[in-house]
């Protein structure tokens, strides 16, 4: 990217600034164009490795957006939402019982753009910086929403496990001008119009205390944990601090209000990672308030469907269906 591309997505409120000597220089970026997409099959193309936004002292935010080749009008788009405990993944991985893309394909078969995205890990930042990342990555996506060929005004959030709890965050917490954040584009709305929560966590409160196998942490992928810091997901998420105010500030069913967006709930009833009950507190949070939801519980379905990998072709069709119907296709 040159310096005269860079000007199209510079921040416009930032005074000019010049060099010792007169010289003027643009100021620095805050994300990059799209650029060019690949051909990745007969059905999708890709952009990849998009930097939706740069932060001073962080790694550039990151994500891939997958468009139906075919698309002659604007089509609805879905924010894929990694999961990994807000302690690992990234925006390409998918859960191991799931197929590499699977996701991304189906939602491009079904005439919906997917956006992937990358969001900062608990130990590089406490929340809720990964709902402001995923907010300015969707102000992004409508920034680029004419290049892109999709609709502003049809997006729709879909994570799982870790990711479920932010995609859910982002269909409460869209009028919440307190959490925008100040990361990327500005000036667009970081709101969605549907969910699709795979077993995610729903209130951090009533976590029951992760279990741990001797082994299952090597050495050399905790070293970097500094001393003291818990590695109970939903403590390290909140700054390693068991803090009651701090859980509940960053749980789903704390932000439930009534004019949340409709929900798909989808859970094992032998998750013994993210137990079922706590798709059925979100479940009963948003009853009490009138909010459209549906919960889909699959039987004998752990986390990430372990236990279930035969009913996973059904799920992913049901998931994608329900966007369909709630976005609108062409």
């Amino acid at each position: 990217m040159t310096v005269d591309d860079a000007t199209d997505v510079l921040d416009p409120s930032r005074p000019d600034v010049s060099r010792p000597g007169g010289r003027e220089v643009p100021p620095f970026p805050v994300f990059d164009a799209p650029g060019i997409a690949e051909q990745a099959s007969g059905i999708s193309a890709v952009h990849r490795e998009v930097t939706y936004a740069k932060a001073i002292g962080f790694r550039p935010l990151k994500m891939d957006i997958w468009l139906p080749s075919n698309a002659s009008a604007p089509t609805p788009l879905v924010l894929w939402v990694h999961g990994g405990a807000f302690q690992l993944g990234d925006r390409r991985e998918l859960p191991p019982t799931f197929a590499p893309d699977s996701v991304f394909r189906l939602l491009n078969q079904a005439g919906i753009a997917c956006a992937t995205v990358d969001y900062r890990h608990s130990l590089e930042a406490p929340f809720p910086a990964q709902l402001h990342d995923l907010k300015a990555a969707v102000r992004y996506l409508r920034e680029y929403a004419d290049h892109l060929n999709i609709d502003p005004d049809r997006f729709g959030a879909w994570g799982e496990s870790a990711g479920g709890h932010l995609a859910a965050l982002l269909g409460l917490t869209g009028n919440r001008k307190d959490l925008e954040g100040g990361l990327g584009a500005q000036g667009h709305s970081s709101g969605v119009s549907a969910v699709v929560d795979f077993y995610g966590v729903s209130s951090l409160v009533d976590l029951p205390l992760m279990s741990t196998p001797e082994g299952l942490f090597p050495a050399a992928l905790t070293a970097a944990v500094p001393p003291g810091m818990p590695l109970q997901p939903e403590f390290m998420l909140v700054g390693g601090l068991d803090d009651p105010e701090l859980l509940a500030a960053a749980s789903p069913v704390s932000h439930v209000t009534a004019d949340a967006v409709p929900f798909l709930l989808v859970h094992g009833d032998s998750d013994g990672l993210v137990p079922h009950s706590q798709t059925d507190l979100l479940a009963a949070a948003l009853a009490d308030v009138g909010v459209e939801h549906e919960v889909v519980t699959i039987t004998g379905g752990d986390h990430c469907f372990f236990g279930a990998e035969e009913q996973l072709g059904t799920i992913l069709a049901a998931a994608v269906d329900y966007l369909s119907r709630k976005l609108g296709t062409p």
